[in-house]
C-alpha cells in the first residue's frame, strides 16, 4: 500500500490510522479540536483534502486510481478526466457514469475539470464507506437532481433514475429490456410523487421513495460498488472495465409476464385483453413489495463451471421474479367467484391479485398466506394494499386485513382488504361483478392472480386438484348395495317426490 492523502469529513475530523496516529494521544486530540473549532478545510485545486497523510486501506480503488491516471496522462492531463472514468469504468451505462463522476467531482469541491488522483481516490472511499441505506438514497437522487438547482428534482429526472434501475436489472437477470408498458410504469410512480407541481425538493422526493421503492435504487448502489471494486482487474490486463457479465436471455424459457398490451403507451388506458402484469409491472413491485414475494432467480451462466464471486453477486442483483406464476385470469377463465376460488385456492404460497375497473383505476392485494374462506380476517406479516394506476401508491400494509367469505351464511360475502371492516379500502361483491375502491363504486372489468412461491407451491396445488376430479368422479360412478341404498338419503327425496319405492 502506498501513500495517499487523507479523506477528512466535512468537519474536518482528523482520520483514525494516520501516519500520526501514535502514543502521541493527547497531541492528536487538540489538533481535532483545533480542525473542529477552526471548521475550515485546506484543499488543492483538483480537490484534494491535505490536513493529513494516513495509508489507503482499499487497494482496488489505490490500482484503478493510477490506472485511469496513466490513460489521462496520455491526454495530457495530470489527473483523471470525466471522459477516462465514463469509458474505462462504466462503458455500458455512460449516464450512470457522467452523473457519478460528476457527483464526487461537486463533492471535492475542485476547481478543475479533472479530479486530482488523491481527491479520486478520496471521494471513491467515501462513496463505497456510505453504509446507511437512507444517506445511499439521498446520493443518487442528487446525481439525477437538476443541474442548475441541485437541491430540486424534476419529472425528467426521476424518470431517468427509474430507467437505469430497470436497465441493470434486466441486464443481469437476463430478461428483454424490451416492454410496451414501460412508459406507463414510470408514468404511475412520477404522478404519485409530483401530484400537479414540476419539480419539488430532494428530501421529498428521498422520503417518497424510502417510503415506497427504496429498494430499486439500492440494487444500483450495489452494482457500482462491485464495478468500482473490481474495474482494475480488467483494466490490468489491458481490457475495458465491463464490471459484472451481462446475461444472455435464454430463449427457449417462456417470459412469465405476458406482452398482450403491444398497444400500450404512457397515459393510454388498458384495454379489456391487456396483461394486468407486463415485464415493467412486475419489476416495480419486486422492489415495492417486501422481499418474501421476490426471490431472485437464479442465473446459468455460460460459465457456470466457474463459480466465482461475481456470479454469486449477479444472482443477489437480479430482483426479477423469474418464480411467479400465472394462477387466474378472468380475460382467460372467466370472471366469476366460483372461477376465481377455483384457481386460488388451494395454493399454499404468496399471492398477488391485480383487480382493473371498468373507470381505469388498477389496485392489487398481496397476501403472504394461502387463501382460505372464513369469517374472519386473515393475513400476516407482508399484507399489503397498492393502487398501481394510475398512480403507484402503497395504500397500506399491515397483518390481518385481507377477507374471503363467499359461502358463509351471517357475514359479509365477496374478497376484501383493508384494517377497517366497516370501510375496506377494496370490496369486491360475491358475485365478482362490483368493486368499491376507496368508498367508490365500479364496474369490475378484470381480475389476475399471480402465485408467488416456489414450484412445489404450484406442484401441491395442481395435485390438489387431480386428486379432487378424481374424487368427484368416484362419487359418480359409486355402485350402492342394498344395503347401502336404504340408509342413502336420495331414497328419501324420492318418496318425498311420490317415486313408489320396491323393496324385497
Amino acid at each position: 500500500m502506498g501513500n495517499s492523502t487523507s479523506n477528512s469529513n466535512d468537519g474536518g475530523e482528523v482520520p483514525e490510522g494516520g501516519a500520526n496516529n501514535n502514543k502521541k494521544s493527547g497531541h492528536s486530540l487538540a489538533v481535532n479540536a483545533a480542525l473542529k473549532v477552526e471548521n475550515t478545510m485546506s484543499r488543492s485545486a483538483s480537490g484534494a483534502d491535505v490536513t493529513e497523510k494516513y495509508f489507503t486501506q482499499l487497494v482496488p480503488i489505490e490500482k484503478l486510481s493510477e490506472i485511469l491516471k496513466e490513460k489521462s496522462l496520455k491526454q495530457g492531463v495530470h489527473g483523471i478526466t470525466s471522459e477516462v472514468f465514463v469509458s474505462q469504468v462504466f462503458p455500458q451505462y455512460t449516464d450512470l457514469g457522467q452523473r457519478l463522476f460528476k457527483f464526487m467531482h461537486v463533492t471535492s469541491r475542485a476547481t478543475t475539470s479533472y479530479l486530482g488522483t488523491v481527491a479520486f481516490r478520496q471521494q471513491c472511499e467515501r462513496f463505497l464507506g456510505i453504509m446507511d441505506d437512507a444517506k445511499i438514497l439521498e446520493c443518487y437522487i442528487r446525481m439525477y437532481a437538476q443541474a442548475e438547482n441541485p437541491d430540486f428534482v424534476d419529472r425528467e429526472g426521476v424518470t431517468r433514475l427509474l430507467h437505469i434501475c430497470y436497465t441493470i436489472a434486466m441486464q443481469h437477470s437476463g430478461n428483454s429490456l424490451l416492454c410496451p408498458s414501460i412508459n406507463r410504469t414510470f408514468s404511475s410512480v412520477t404522478k404519485s410523487i409530483f401530484f400537479s407541481h414540476d419539480t419539488l425538493s430532494v428530501g421529498f422526493v428521498c422520503r417518497w421513495f424510502e417510503q415506497n421503492l427504496i429498494r430499486l435504487v439500492l440494487l444500483v448502489h450495489k452494482y457500482c460498488v462491485h464495478t468500482l471494486s473490481t474495474a482494475y482487474r480488467g483494466l490490468e490486463q489491458d481490457g475495458q472495465s465491463c464490471g459484472i457479465e451481462l446475461q444472455t436471455p435464454v430463449l427457449e424459457q417462456r417470459n412469465p409476464f405476458s406482452d398482450k398490451s403491444q398497444n400500450v403507451q404512457s397515459g393510454d388506458s388498458v384495454d379489456a385483453s391487456s396483461s394486468l402484469m407486463p415485464l415493467s409491472q412486475a419489476w416495480l413491485l419486486a422492489g415495492g413489495l417486501p422481499p418474501l414475494y421476490s426471490k431472485p432467480q437464479k442465473v446459468t451462466s455460460p460459465s457456470a463451471n466457474k463459480a466465482s464471486a461475481a456470479q454469486i453477486f449477479i444472482e443477489k442483483l437480479s430482483m426479477m421474479p423469474s418464480h411467479w406464476t400465472l394462477l387466474y385470469d378472468s380475460n382467460e377463465h372467466g370472471l366469476g367467484a366460483n372461477r376465481f376460488l377455483h384457481h386460488v385456492l388451494g395454493y399454499r404460497g404468496p399471492t398477488l391479485i391485480l383487480i382493473h375497473t371498468k373507470d381505469d383505476q388498477t389496485y392489487l392485494i398481496a397476501s403472504p398466506n394461502e387463501w382460505k374462506e372464513t369469517h374472519l380476517y386473515t393475513g400476516g406479516d407482508g399484507c399489503c394494499v397498492l393502487q398501481l394506476w394510475p398512480k403507484f401508491v402503497i395504500l397500506e400494509k399491515k397483518p390481518n386485513i385481507l377477507y374471503l367469505n363467499t359461502s358463509i351464511r351471517g357475514y359479509p360475502k365477496g374478497l376484501r382488504a383493508g384494517a377497517d371492516p366497516r370501510k375496506p379500502i377494496i370490496a369486491v361483491d360475491e358475485h365478482f361483478e362490483n368493486v368499491d375502491c376507496k368508498g367508490i363504486a365500479a364496474v369490475l372489468l378484470s381480475v389476475e392472480v399471480w402465485g408467488c412461491g416456489d414450484k412445489t407451491s404450484r406442484e401441491v396445488q395442481l395435485d390438489i386438484k387431480k386428486w379432487q376430479i378424481k374424487e368427484a368422479e368416484r362419487q359418480r360412478t359409486v355402485k350402492l348395495t342394498a344395503a347401502d341404498w336404504m340408509d342413502h338419503p336420495d331414497r328419501f327425496l324420492l318418496e318425498l317426490g311420490g317415486r313408489q319405492n320396491y323393496n324385497n
